[in-house]
Formats: structure tokens, sequence, C-alpha cells
């Protein structure tokens, strides 16, 4: 009998955007999760940021991403995420819509002492119904609130996914990607439904 060699399956390739204010921990994100080193585009904060970038809650801050985040990381053998950190400052955001284009879903992260820088990522990928979910970063560990306190401060549906987590570390990181997936794959599916039920 011949065997014949089966043919290697080529993965699904997903893009994720990784998003929110500026200083929640998108690059950090990216960095602990990408299984290939992550392509950064950080730069050293100078003087001429100062009035133009709001360093509230994040006054250490020293460098800052200046075009994207790029990482990727395998689920499985059939299927690899593409990760896309943004940009946080209002002056970069006009580059969101091209790192938007094409994605599954998205990841909101949140700072619990900043939660407003949340709401125009949020009002982003809801105005274009792409999938989220809200990555809430302990930052040190410290949590000051719950996930239904997040969810009911940024006035979010009852099902999109508030995940508290730590973007330091890798399976934390992973579990908040796993989220956003289900979600996608949740809204999806009840599309799908919705067409065949007309």
């Amino acid at each position: 009998m011949v065997s014949v060699d089966s043919e290697p399956v080529m993965p699904t390739a997903l893009k994720i955007l990784i998003a929110g204010g500026f200083g929640v921990g998108k690059t950090t994100m990216v960095g602990s999760v990408s299984e290939v080193p992550p392509l950064q585009t950080e730069e050293r904060m100078t003087s001429a940021s100062l009035g133009v970038d709001d360093l509230s809650g994040v006054e250490g801050k020293a460098s800052t991403t200046v075009a994207m985040d790029f990482g990727r990381i395998t689920i499985a053998p059939e299927l690899v995420l593409y990760l896309f950190g943004t940009p946080g400052q209002d002056r970069f955001w006009f580059m969101w819509d091209d790192l938007a284009t094409g994605a599954l879903a998205a990841v909101v992260l949140a700072d619990t002492r900043r939660l407003d820088a949340s709401f125009a990522s949020i009002d982003f990928f809801e105005a274009r119904k792409i999938p989220f979910a809200v990555g809430v970063n302990c930052f040190d560990g410290q949590l000051d609130c719950t996930s239904q306190e997040v969810r009911a401060a940024l006035d979010l549906d009852p099902t999109t996914p508030v995940i508290l987590c730590d973007v330091r570390d890798r399976n934390s990181s992973k579990t908040v990607l796993l989220a956003v997936l289900e979600e996608a794959r949740a809204q999806a599916a009840a599309r799908l439904t919705a067409t065949i039920t007309r």
C-alpha cells in the first residue's frame, strides 16, 4: 500500500486589535503574549509632548507607541492570532481606521484610575460593529473595583466580556484574548441565526 503524505494545513490568520487610552498597557500586553519578538514603535517621550499628552496617572511613563505594536500567538495549529497594538494618544488616532481594517475583534484595555480614557475606544468599536472585550489591567495587582462596577461605569452591554487581568503575565493576557475570540464567535453565530430566521 502506498502512503500519501497529506498536505500541510495552512492556519487561519485572525487580526485582533489591542486598544485603549494612553499608558494602559497595550505594548506590555502584546510583548507578554507574543511568541515572536514583538515589533514595537516606542519612542522616548520628550518635552515636545508636554501639554499635548495627558500624563495624569502615568507620570513616570518615559516612552510611547507612535505607530503600532505587532505580535503573533498560535492558539492551535490551525489558528494564529496577529496582534496589533494601537497608539493611545489622540494625535495618533488617525491611524486607527487603517489598523482596524480586517480586524475580527478588539481588546480595550482599561485602567480603573482613568476609566474615562476608555470611552473613545469603546465608541470606536461599537460604531464599527467590531466585537470587543474589556481587559481591566490591575496595575501592580491593585484592584479598586469589580468587573461589574467597571461594566456599569463604562455603560457596557451586559454581554460584553469584562476581564480583570495583569497584562505583564502571559497567561492573564491569553485569558483576555480567549474571551474576545469567544465574543467574536458568539456575535457571528447570532448574526447567522438572525439571517437564517428572516
